[in-house]
């Protein structure tokens, strides 16, 4: 048990722990740069700087991430998403308005999206332009450099979260290991560095120089990015993992490493240029470069691998066209691969890396969708907190305090840069904003158009009865979303072939608001009014994190006796799938470009029958257009 526990810390050292686990490549560095050099490498300012780093990795990732939101887990999965759902959840059954919860929800991943971008291409590129410490004539080639190491990771990422675990762990305990070890050899030249951690220094630094302080949260708030993906990818590897490598491992060797850095400052204030990668002897410095790529590339994989988790759950709560979803454990069902999101986040860092050219340009776009993330997070933690643990007045006003007062600062202060390039994560943040909306709003419109032209399924039950219709030999499983209305298909079946299967099986998917549905209260049977007509309606629900296979989960209700058909005639059943195209109007409901979206968006969404698993020799599309 030990062992397959430390295996696990292991693992999630190499996925969960890359993006916030670099951050000291660039985090101090940016603090003394920003604004022309606005924060000076006096006493007072280093000292103020570290505390306040210190106390905002404490209360933000330790407090309120690690110790506090890891519990407000949705049956294991977390993020943004699987909070928003469980806040959903809680609330319903207190009459609130669980519309606002989602529109939460979905700001909260469309800031991450962008977040996704800027984190792959500002770590890379800050491990490679050590490069110039060394060899100080290739500026030129580090921006080559880090796309060729960009291409091998995506590339890479088929393999699985798993895989790339147990290859990248041993090389981020490495990692963490070397930094806490240069910070500790720096800190025993300079103990003093030490009074940094006291609260007092970061207190005495905001009042004595506001301004200042103001303009420094905006990069102070570099040492937590990679907070909201530790949490996106807690269905990955579990809580206690998560949990033991952090604050055994990750939180020691970045705080030893951030005092190193300051002590540096302290002693050589012309270090502050670089001082991470000053901060080791000039021999070590080539090797650190190759050790600090190797752990940026692991700290892309931290957000790469929430995306993933993030875009499986808005799939499945119906926010995104349904994508191509491969799984890549037999064991973890939270570690999926979806080719198109990591084609299009390929392609979107690539764009960005090379419009920016530099971690210092990149800075300055990368805290407002990290604030912006952390906000969001602090609204979902208030809401279900009452509801989850009992919190009384007295602890959601500390923790909005505590929590939400120090990131909407971090937020404000990120906002400044907005004209230097923070626009970019927000434009990307409105871009899936406006494609989450227009598909769910889409999706309501062809839903109605297409129970005006399926009809009553009780009025074709009863027609089928009185026309004798020829009953062929057979499973027919036809896949509709409700039981009141006509599957088209079987409408097609019956008014084209003029035939229907002796047994007749209407399979309507719900996917819940939680990650994972009890077997035994996963399905619903109605034999529609008649005991002898062979025609039956099965309800099959799925969690946002199951795969909604329809022929596995078919033989599980043949198997616990929701069906009366032995499990194994599900072998021989034939699918139907109800799919025709859909066409634009001048019909109220949604503005022309939005629908012509919705369209772009339904063409290139996942074939329902790859979607849920149906066997292709044995399924048949059939169908009529739909108008929108």
């Amino acid at each position: 048990m030990a062992a397959g526990a430390g295996g696990l810390a292991l693992a999630a050292l190499g996925i969960v722990f890359g993006d916030i686990g670099t951050s000291p490549l660039y985090a101090l560095q940016t603090v003394f740069s920003i604004d022309g050099g606005a924060v000076k490498a006096t006493p007072e300012d280093v000292y103020g700087v570290i505390s306040l780093m210190f106390w905002a990795v404490t209360i933000v990732v330790s407090v309120k991430y690690v110790s506090i939101l890891m519990r407000a887990d949705n049956d294991g999965e977390g993020g943004v998403m699987a909070l928003a759902a469980l806040a959903q959840r809680l609330s319903a059954t207190k009459g609130a308005k669980t519309g606002l919860l989602l529109v939460i929800g979905i700001v909260g991943v469309s800031l991450f999206y962008g977040d996704s971008l800027i984190t792959p291409a500002i770590s890379v590129l800050s491990a490679v332009e050590g490069l110039e410490t060394v060899v100080p004539g290739i500026r030129n080639l580090i921006v080559p450099i880090a796309a060729v190491i960009l291409a091998a990771l995506f590339a890479f990422q088929r393999n699985g979260t798993g895989k790339v675990g147990r290859l990248f762990g041993p090389v981020m305990l490495l990692w963490f290991v070397v930094i806490a070890a240069a910070g500790v050899s720096m800190i025993v030249q300079n103990p003093t560095v030490l009074v940094g951690l006291s609260p007092t220094y970061a207190v005495v630094f905001i009042v004595a120089h506001p301004i200042i302080a103001f303009v420094a949260m905006g990069a102070v708030v570099l040492v937590i990015t990679g907070a909201e993906a530790l949490y996106a990818d807690m269905g990955h590897f579990g809580r206690p993992p998560i949990r033991r490598a952090w604050f055994a491992v990750v939180f020691p060797a970045l705080v030893l490493n951030y005092l190193g850095q300051a002590a540096l400052i302290l002693d050589d204030p012309a270090s502050r240029t670089n001082p991470f990668f000053l901060l080791f002897p000039e021999w070590a410095r080539l090797p650190v470069v190759v050790l600090a790529t190797a752990a940026t590339v692991i700290a892309s994989q931290a957000v790469i691998s929430g995306a993933f988790s993030l875009t499986r759950q808005a799939i499945q709560l119906g926010l995104l066209p349904p994508l191509t979803v491969r799984h890549t454990s037999e064991k973890e069902g939270g570690q999926v691969y979806l080719p198109a999101v990591n084609a299009l986040l390929f392609i979107g860092v690539m764009a960005v890396m090379l419009v920016f050219r530099s971690s210092t340009a990149l800075a300055t776009a990368y805290g407002v969708s990290v604030t912006g993330a952390l906000v969001i997070d602090t609204v979902l933690l208030l809401l279900v907190a009452p509801r989850l643990w009992g919190w009384g007045p007295l602890k959601i006003g500390i923790a909005a305090v505590v929590f939400g007062g120090l990131e909407v600062t971090f937020l404000s202060a990120n906002l400044s840069k907005v004209l230097h390039g923070g626009w970019m994560p927000l434009l990307v943040a409105t871009v899936v904003i406006v494609v989450m909306t227009t598909w769910r709003r889409g999706r309501e419109l062809v839903i109605a158009g297409r129970i005006e032209k399926e009809g009553s399924l009780p009025e074709f039950i009863d027609a089928v009865r009185e026309q004798k219709v020829v009953r062929v030999p057979g499973i027919a499983i036809f896949l509709h979303p409700n039981r009141d209305s006509t599957p088209l298909a079987l409408r097609a079946n019956v008014e084209r072939n003029n035939v229907l299967h002796k047994r007749v099986i209407i399979v309507s998917v719900v996917i819940e608001n939680v990650p994972h549905v009890d077997p035994k209260k996963a399905f619903e049977y109605n034999d529609l009014g008649y005991l002898d007509d062979g025609i039956d309606h099965v309800k099959v629900r799925f969690g946002f994190s199951d795969t909604p296979n329809i022929p596995r989960a078919l033989r599980r209700a043949c198997s616990l006796g929701v069906l009366n058909i032995r499990a194994n005639q599900m072998e021989s059943a034939s699918y139907f799938v109800s799919r025709g195209a859909i066409r634009t109007t001048q019909a109220p409901g949604m503005s022309r470009w939005r629908k012509a979206l919705f369209v772009g968006l339904a063409q290139n969404a996942a074939n329902p029958a790859a979607r849920f698993g149906l066997p292709s020799g044995r399924t048949v599309t059939m169908g009529s257009d739909i108008d929108i």
